[in-house]
C-alpha cells in the first residue's frame, strides 16, 4: 500500500497489484529465511537464530493475513476466485 489509500478503499486493479506485491516480499522473505537457515555454513548462535525465527514467524503471519485481507476483498468485489 505504498500509495496510501486504505486497503479497503483500493480497486479490483489496485487489490490485484497489492496482492503480487504482498505475495513477492512473502517470497523474499521466505528465501532469505531459507537461506540463512539453510543453505549457509554461516554460525548463528542459538539465541540469534531463535530471536531471528520469531521475527520470521511474525513477518511470514502478517504477511499472509494482508494476502488473505486482499484475496477476501477482492472476492467480495468479484474479482479473485478461491
Amino acid at each position: 500500500m505504498s500509495n496510501g489509500k486504505k486497503i479497503e478503499d483500493m480497486s479490483r486493479e489496485e487489490l490485484r497489484a497489492e496482492l503480487e506485491r504482498l505475495m513477492g516480499e512473502l517470497s523474499d522473505l521466505e528465501d532469505t529465511h531459507a537461506f540463512t537457515f539453510g543453505k549457509t555454513t554461516v554460525h548463528i548462535g542459538a539465541e540469534h537464530a531463535q530471536s531471528m525465527q520469531e521475527e520470521f514467524d511474525a513477518e511470514s503471519a502478517a504477511g499472509r493475513g494482508k494476502i488473505s485481507l486482499v484475496q477476501r476483498l477482492l472476492a467480495e468485489k468479484g474479482g479473485f476466485e478461491r
